[in-house]
């Protein structure tokens, strides 16, 4: 008796690859390094002085004038519905040859990260480039480009304060995701499956959801200068001191007490946000680990040390690299509590202060030095996501 063998057929929703129309893909590759080649040249004319789309200096017409510098409720709202008419279009079109059988799959693939691609050079690689190559120029006080200037840009940022600005930014860095990820983590394991767990989550979670310069208005007066002798105090940091029998102090005056004051504050807003993640790991650690490490004998810290903390590593990896970032990118609070004082300031804050007196260099060599502090996070962060793959 014999077997008839069948030849199996592909599932319906492979798509084949149409033959000779290779030529597509290459054609829409070269339109998009076309465009953005063309978007740089225009960014670095801008850069230099020469403007091509627009000189707010010259007469346009209305649509340009609209386009380029609207200045009406009504035509900003034209401006973004055109936009959006735009990028609808665009979407419209990728999808529409999806399902076009001539379409070379190369092409379907430009379609998609084409425009992806164009974003993310134009306005992300593109202004790093320019960031590195303005922190190595000098400028006048009119923001205008007066040549090379070497590392000199740099050693101004880093003296700034006599080294105090750096200092503080590695302070900001460190102690900021240490002590708001343990604090988070300690609540969330002692609110844990508690009768009150949501008002206690709750209560820890509200810092979070206020804006930064909020947080900084509500603990200026937490922090407030000291009282003329023989009246009570405002600050409630002050009347705690006074009242055990202590000296008042201006909290975000002196060096480094200043710099520890407002790192209190960032672990204030940033610990909630430690405290929801981490409880939502540790609520998903499975059960049968924790009945399995009961069984043989790990109960209390035991068990939190050897069984919930290496199953929530990941997550701690998360929260530790997220609020360390979000340190070293935070101005509003040393800008609203820090008085303009040098030995006060952070990257960050430097950085705007730089940008708004027209000084891209200084600016730039900032922005820099965030990125440089930055990347062994990132590092270690990637780092440990891949070991913890591993484990998996």
């Amino acid at each position: 008796m014999t077997q008839t063998l069948t030849r199996p057929t592909e599932p319906a929703h492979v798509r084949k690859e149409p033959a000779g129309n290779n030529w597509i893909t290459w054609l829409v590759g070269a339109i998009l390094g076309v465009i953005i080649v063309a978007l740089v040249w225009i960014g670095w004319k801008a850069f230099t002085g020469t403007k091509i789309l627009f000189d707010s200096t010259k007469s346009h017409g209305w649509f340009l004038n609209m386009l380029f510098n609207p200045t009406s409720a009504v035509q900003k709202i034209i401006v973004m519905v055109l936009a959006i008419a735009l990028f609808v279009g665009v979407m419209a079109l990728i999808l529409f040859l999806v399902d076009r059988e001539r379409v070379p799959n190369g092409t379907l693939v430009l379609g998609f990260l084409g425009p992806v691609i164009v974003a993310v050079s134009v306005g992300l690689v593109w202004p790093a480039v320019k960031t590195i190559f303005q922190s190595f120029r000098k400028f006048d006080q009119f923001g205008r480009d007066l040549g090379w200037n070497g590392f000199h840009n740099y050693g101004y940022i880093l003296s700034i304060g006599k080294g105090d600005l750096i200092i503080n930014t590695v302070l900001w860095v460190f102690l900021v995701p240490i002590f708001a990820t343990v604090f988070g983590l300690v609540y969330a394991v002692l609110v844990d499956r508690t009768r009150f767990e949501a008002a206690a989550k709750a209560l820890i979670f509200l810092p979070t959801a206020i804006s930064m310069v909020a947080a900084s208005i509500i603990w200026r007066y937490v922090y407030y200068a000291p009282a003329p002798s023989g009246q009570p105090q405002v600050g409630l940091a002050n009347a705690v001191v006074t009242a055990f029998g202590g000296s008042p102090s201006n909290w975000t005056l002196k060096f480094p007490q200043a710099t520890f004051a407002m790192i209190v504050v960032m672990i204030w807003i940033q610990a909630g946000f430690a405290m929801t993640t981490l409880s939502a790991a540790i609520k998903a650690v499975p059960d049968d680990i924790i009945e399995a490490a009961r069984i043989d004998g790990a109960s209390g810290m035991r068990l939190f040390r050897s069984v919930t903390v290496p199953t929530i590593r990941p997550t701690l990896v998360v929260v530790i690299t997220t609020v360390a970032i979000a340190s070293l990118k935070t101005f509003d609070i040393v800008n609203v509590m820090g008085g303009n004082l040098p030995n006060n300031d952070i990257l960050a804050n430097a950085f705007y202060r730089q940008i708004t007196v027209s000084q891209p260099g200084f600016a730039g060599a900032s922005a820099v030095l965030i990125f440089v502090i930055v990347l062994p996070v990132i590092v270690f962060n990637v780092r440990q996501m891949k070991k913890s793959e591993g484990i998996r």
